[in-house]
């Protein structure tokens, strides 16, 4: 297997796309549809000896454009087959329903969230400047939980991890070190991934977050291989400070409630202060997830926009310790 680095200046630096020989050759993800990032993708699959046409497999680990934007183009070059989960296969084929459910979704929340209006005008438009970046649709072969993906050189098992999108996967593999995994999203070796912004599809997103955080704790992998940076040599001891660090967000979330009623938008602005382009979504996004994480547990209620603390939880039962 081949780590592929790819450039990623529109989002958050720079992607992985994972390289796995012998008959069928697969790419796993793809990066994001821009000249500079396909240009990188041909380099590094030439350091190897192939080039687009010799691709008989894509797998995606969910539809954002820096893990999918040239799936379509590169299923048109070489008539691969691309697979993803279920629930994201219609946004990665660009379905028109699905791209304006997705729209409507983004508008209501953002309305919901308490984003000002001239915020929200600026955000939907920088998203809407930024289409171009989804690449061409792709012709997408569904995959679902525990499935199983035969590769040139290994037998990749699908592990379904929502939280930062609907469809987000991971893929286990069998080594002679034990077993790792490519995780995409769901960890990552710097940040900590987007929850409640990312994917604005997701019922109870930081609720099943978690839960795939404890998916990927329960397996213990040897190493993981993410869809950004290098690879998590402690990948269990990395899950667990992505639970304990929702944990102190939680605390810093009731915080801002103890002081008074608060819309995600105000909440969001004590926890990240100003944000700037794709981050002005996933910041409220993601007080949000736990606003609504908290009221699904009983701990705070909706009053309009805002929400109102009710009691004080038990941050270890509400996010138990793995």
């Amino acid at each position: 297997m081949h780590a592929i680095a790819l450039g990623n200046e529109e989002f958050e630096g720079r992607n992985t796309a994972y390289l796995m020989e012998g008959e069928p050759l697969t790419l796993l993800d793809t990066g994001i549809a821009t000249g500079r990032t396909r240009g990188q993708l041909h380099e590094g699959l030439a350091e190897y000896g192939y080039d687009v046409p010799d691709i008989e497999q894509v797998v995606l680990t969910h539809f954002h454009s820096d893990h999918a934007g040239l799936a379509g183009e590169l299923q048109r070059e070489s008539d691969a087959t691309v697979y993803a989960h279920a629930a994201d296969a219609p946004l990665i084929e660009q379905r028109a329903e699905a791209l304006a459910d997705l729209d409507a979704r983004r508008r209501e929340l953002f309305a919901e969230w308490g984003m000002p209006e001239a915020e929200r005008e600026e955000l939907l438009t920088f998203l809407d400047s930024h289409q171009e970046i989804m690449g061409e649709p792709a012709d997408v072969t569904t995959i679902e939980d525990g499935q199983r993906i035969e590769t040139g050189e290994m037998a990749l098992d699908t592990l379904h991890t929502p939280g930062h999108a609907a469809g987000l996967c991971c893929f286990a593999f069998s080594t002679g070190d034990g077993t790792e995994a490519f995780v995409g999203d769901t960890i990552l070796p710097v940040y900590t991934p987007n929850v409640g912004g990312a994917d604005v599809r997701v019922e109870a997103p930081l609720e099943k977050y978690l839960a795939s955080l404890r998916t990927l704790i329960e397996h213990d992998f040897e190493r993981v291989w993410p869809g950004h940076r290098d690879v998590i040599e402690e990948p269990t001891e990395r899950a667990r400070y992505i639970l304990d660090h929702h944990r102190e967000r939680t605390e810093r979330v009731l915080s801002v409630l103890r002081e008074g009623p608060a819309d995600a938008w105000s909440v969001s602005a004590e926890l990240f202060g100003d944000l700037e382009g794709i981050h002005v979504m996933h910041g409220p996004g993601e007080a949000f997830a736990h606003l609504d994480h908290l009221e699904d547990a009983g701990h705070v209620e909706r009053d309009g926009k805002e929400y109102v603390l009710t009691g004080e939880p038990d941050l270890e039962s509400l996010i138990p310790s793995a």
